[in-house]
């Protein structure tokens, strides 16, 4: 009795967390008939029902939701207990997941990452590359990272790159046929690349400063891209003005494949930082990858 209820109290745990049997099951490697059935078994033999499916989606009843949340500490110590036990071995093993946007992936974390993996083969990373603000602790992440100003207060966080600027460009072509916007509120009279946030659903706001005054400018145009190479790509072809990291264009700029706009309205703000919950216990596997990036 004790043995099946701790099996599928683990199932049911995964369920209620990805609200998905699809998922769940994808992740404790079973099908999902083989997990649906012990599900039933599960509230057949607690005689409460935990979860509500419907066609489309799962989600834990008010039952469901209580033992969802009384049992989450205790397995996550379990796991920790677990965690500790392998750190114990010879070689440095673990787990690490971590949720990053694709500029800081490609720029700050993989580079450190690359020799990190080559010199700690028993330590498996995953990196989830989202541009969305995501919650690390819903999301079951180790850590995240995200420019310093968007670093919720309750959380440890340290730097691991300069300050940055963005930059808007185009194309010489571009602006051969549209002319020069000479202030952030030109960008209404111009065709310009947009990016969908994943978090909100909606379309990312220029942010521009100069001389104290912010300003925050919806722009229009034909392509909505969220790859950053997309968008770069874009704006080389003529198809309209980019926002993007200025590190991302010096070549190109460099080059005369695209002309730098605005300059003077992009400030310089807080760069990437590595953050992570504070109360939580970590594993020698990420203390090694946060000396990695400290010393990076």
């Amino acid at each position: 009795m004790l043995k099946d209820n701790f099996n599928d109290l683990l199932s049911f745990m995964v369920v209620a967390r990805e609200r998905s049997f699809t998922r769940a099951a994808a992740q404790l490697g079973v099908s999902q008939s083989a997990l649906s059935h012990a599900m039933r078994n599960l509230e057949a033999r607690l005689d409460v029902r935990l979860l509500t499916r419907t066609t489309r989606s799962v989600a834990p009843t008010e039952a469901g939701e209580q033992l969802f949340i009384r049992l989450s500490p205790h397995l996550l110590e379990i796991e920790q207990e677990l965690t500790a036990l392998r750190d114990m071995r010879d070689k440095p093993a673990g787990n690490i997941r971590i949720t990053a946007g694709e500029h800081a992936m490609t720029e700050v974390l993989w580079p450190v990452l690359k020799p990190f993996m080559a010199q700690y083969p028993d330590i498996n990373v995953e990196v989830t590359v989202d541009n969305g603000l995501t919650d690390i602790v819903d999301g079951r992440f180790d850590a995240g990272v995200r420019l310093g100003e968007q670093v919720a207060k309750d959380m440890i966080a340290m730097r691991i790159a300069p300050d940055m600027r963005m930059a808007v460009v185009g194309s010489p072509a571009y602006f051969a046929r549209y002319g020069e916007p000479h202030t952030p509120e030109q960008l209404a009279h111009h065709r310009c690349i947009n990016m969908r946030l994943p978090t909100r659903g909606g379309l990312y706001v220029w942010e521009f400063e100069q001389d104290g005054h912010e300003l925050r400018v919806r722009v229009e145009g034909q392509l909505t891209l969220n790859n950053l190479p997309q968008r770069l790509d874009a704006a080389e072809a003529g198809l309209g003005l980019a926002y993007v990291p200025d590190d991302t264009v010096q070549e190109a700029i460099r080059a005369g494949k695209l002309v730098r706009v605005l300059e003077d309205w992009c400030p310089v703000f807080d760069g990437y930082h590595l953050y992570y919950p504070g109360r939580r216990q970590h594993t020698t596997a990420f203390a090694l990858l946060v000396e990695a990036l400290r010393r990076s």
